[in-house]
């Protein structure tokens, strides 16, 4: 069979369970974006960000056997996706195992400062957060975990995940106050 841009999903999961090279090109190249968006998430860099995904490109090839075309293929590869940031965040970030200090309720950002930002320079701020404060600010804040599932996910406690999120905020709006005083400067 021959493979092309245009083959299905269910084509080229064949193919890719066939380890044919051209399959698992094509397929690597439908969901690129979309994977990478979340693989930025949980980096620092696009470098980072690339091993992420192909990491978990390398398990989702390996694992097509064991998919059963349930839920979509997107929502599927995804998960890899995740977990495989969530891997590395884990086997490269220091938690605080325990933050018992109170933390602030809520850190608003000005309104203003967020309608003038583009995503790419939202998430540029997020990646100059140290990886344990992105981590928890994006698992809450993006992916809409709850403390309690963050801290089972990352193996640190409530407490330290409220800590995180906190602190990542009140970073963000530091960071998102010098990027609006920049912007009005030029």
């Amino acid at each position: 069979m021959q493979y092309t841009k245009h083959s299905s999903d269910r084509d080229l999961i064949e193919g890719c369970r066939q380890h044919r090279r051209l399959a698992q090109q094509h397929l690597y190249q439908r969901y690129y974006g979309k994977m990478m968006a979340i693989a930025l998430r949980y980096s620092s860099n696009q470098q980072e960000a690339m091993d992420i995904l192909n990491r978990a490109f390398l398990k989702v090839f390996q694992s097509l056997d064991r998919y059963e075309a349930q839920g979509s293929l997107s929502g599927w590869m995804a998960k890899i996706v995740f977990h495989t940031a969530i891997d590395l965040v884990r086997s490269q970030a220091v938690y605080r195992q325990r933050m018992d200090f109170e933390t602030d309720k809520d850190i608003e950002f000005a309104p203003e400062i967020l309608d003038q930002l583009a995503a790419a320079d939202l998430y540029a701020a997020i990646q100059q957060l140290p990886m344990e404060l992105r981590s928890v600010f994006s698992l809450f804040v993006l992916d809409g975990y709850k403390h309690r599932e963050i801290a089972e996910l990352l193996d640190i406690s409530v407490n330290t995940s409220k800590w995180h999120l906190a602190t990542a905020k009140r970073q963000l709006r530091q960071l998102l106050k010098n990027y609006d005083q920049t912007r009005l400067a030029v």
